[in-house]
C-alpha cells in the first residue's frame, strides 16, 4: 500500500502514487456513502470509470451497486499453458491467421446460432434482460468483442507457449447493465436517495426484488463470460492443432473475472464486494494480470492481503484515455516499439492508438506496487496478439 487517505467518511488505500484529480474524486464518493463499509481499496491500475473507478474495490453494508460492477459484467481473463516450446513466425502467422476466422471480433458475431449446450447451465427463470437477449447471445458466445479484449500467444522464461483470453458477456452483459443501472436510477429519485446523481452510484437494497432480480442476471453474465472465453479458448487450441504437427498437451484452463459483486466475509462481517476492474486475490488462488499489448503478462498467487479485500488489480490500467491516445501518440513511434520487440501486433492504423503500449501505464511499476497483494508465478512475453 503507498498511502491512505483519511479526509472522508471512511479512508481511501491506494496501491499507486499516480492517481490522477478524477478518479480521486470517485473515489471519495464512494468513502461517501451512507452504507460504505470499512475503507475504499484503490488497485494500482486504477482509472476513472463510470461512477466507482476502473481498479477499484468498494465494499458495502446491505445495497449493491450496478454502476459499480459495470457494462461488461464478468469480463475477465482465461489463460492456458501449453506443451509446446518455441514456435516459428511464418507458423505463428498462420494460427493467428485461422484463429481470425473461427473467432469474430469486434462487432461481428457469429452468422448462425451456436449449440445451446455451451451456453451456461444456470437457470434463466426469473430474469428480464437474460431472456430477451439469449437467442441472440447465442450468436455471440465464442466472440471477442472490442475495446481492450483481446487475444494472444506467450512464452514464458522456460519457452513454454501460452494462450491468453481477456473478454466478456458481451451484449448480453451490457443491457443487464444498463438495464439495472437505469431501474435504479429511478428507485432512487422516487425515495429521494441523498446520494448525488451526479455520482452515477445509483443503488439497490441487497434483499429488494430488484437486487435479487439484479444479482441472478449478473451471475448468469459472469458465466456467459466465462463459457465465452472457454469456446474461444477451444477454438485457438483448435488453430494450434491444425497448424502445428505434433501433439500438444494443454493444461488446466486458468480463469479469474474482474467485472462483478458477491457478497464476502470480510473483517467479520458479510458484506458486498463490488471488484470493477479488479479481481479476487484470496490466500493461494491463482490469477491473471496482463500488460499491454506488446508488454509482460503475469500469473500471480494471491496473498489475502485483508487490506485490499483480498484484490489485486486486472491490468496494467489506462494512462490516456481513448481519444487522447489517438490524439497525442504518435502512430510510427509506437508501431516501432512493437516490430522491435518482434511482436505479431494488431497496431494498424492511427485509430488504434487507443490500445497502444504508450496509452497504458507500465506494467512493471504496477507489479511492484502491490507486492504485498500477489507473488509472480509466471512471466509472460507477448508473440502475437488479436485486438477486438
Amino acid at each position: 500500500m503507498k498511502k491512505v487517505i483519511t479526509t472522508e467518511k471512511i479512508p481511501i488505500k491506494l496501491w499507486l502514487d499516480d492517481i490522477d484529480n478524477d478518479t480521486l474524486r470517485q473515489a471519495k464518493n464512494l468513502a461517501n456513502l451512507p452504507f460504505a463499509y470499512r475503507h475504499v481499496s484503490i488497485m494500482p491500475d486504477s482509472h476513472v470509470g463510470f461512477g466507482m473507478p476502473i481498479g477499484g474495490v468498494f465494499a458495502s453494508q446491505d445495497y449493491i451497486i450496478p454502476n459499480a460492477v459495470g457494462v461488461d459484467i464478468g469480463c475477465g481473463m482465461c489463460a492456458v499453458k501449453t506443451s509446446l516450446r518455441n514456435i516459428e513466425t511464418e507458423t505463428l502467422r498462420k494460427i493467428m491467421s485461422s484463429v481470425r476466422e473461427l473467432i469474430p471480433v469486434g462487432m461481428k458475431h457469429h452468422q448462425r446460432k451456436q449449440p445451446d449446450d455451451l451456453m451456461p447451465s444456470l437457470s434463466t427463470e426469473g430474469t428480464t434482460i437474460v431472456d430477451e437477449e439469449y437467442e441472440n447471445a447465442l450468436t455471440q458466445i465464442g466472440t471477442l468483442g472490442g475495446g481492450n479484449h483481446f487475444i494472444e500467444i506467450q512464452k514464458d522464461k522456460e519457452g513454454f507457449i501460452w494462450m491468453m483470453v481477456h473478454s466478456g458477456s458481451r451484449n448480453i452483459g451490457y443491457r443487464a447493465a444498463e438495464y439495472y443501472n437505469k431501474l435504479a436510477i429511478q428507485l432512487n429519485e422516487k425515495w429521494k436517495s441523498a446520494v448525488p446523481k451526479e455520482w452515477q452510484l445509483a443503488y439497490l437494497p441487497i434483499d429488494s426484488p430488484e437486487a435479487e432480480k439484479y444479482i441472478s442476471e449478473m451471475n448468469y453474465c459472469v458465466a456467459f463470460a466465462l463459457s465465452n472465453r472457454k469456446v474461444m479458448i477451444g477454438q485457438i487450441k483448435n488453430a494450434f492443432d491444425k497448424i502445428i504437427n505434433e501433439k500438444i498437451d494443454y493444461d488446466e484452463l486458468i480463469n479469474i473475472p474482474h467485472n462483478y459483486a458477491a457478497v464476502e466475509k470480510h473483517f467479520g462481517r458479510n458484506v458486498v464486494i463490488h471488484r470493477k476492474g479488479a479481481t479476487s486475490a484470496r490466500e493461494g488462488e491463482t490469477g491473471i494480470i496482463p500488460g499491454s499489448q506488446g508488454s509482460k503478462s503475469f500469473i500471480v498467487r494471491g496473498k489475502g492481503n485483508k487490506e485490499s479485500f483480498t484484490s489485486c488489480s486486472h491490468g496494467a490500467g489506462r494512462k490516456l484515455g481513448r481519444n487522447q491516445a489517438i490524439k497525442t501518440l504518435s502512430f510510427n513511434e509506437e508501431k516501432q516499439k512493437l516490430d522491435g520487440m518482434g511482436v505479431i501486433h494488431a497496431l494498424r492504423s492511427k485509430g488504434g492508438l487507443d490500445e497502444a503500449p504508450g496509452a497504458y501505464k507500465d506494467i512493471n511499476i504496477v507489479m511492484a506496487n502491490q507486492e504485498d497483494l500477489v507473488e509472480i508465478l509466471v512471466e509472460l512475453s507477448p508473440l502475437a496478439v488479436i485486438k477486438g
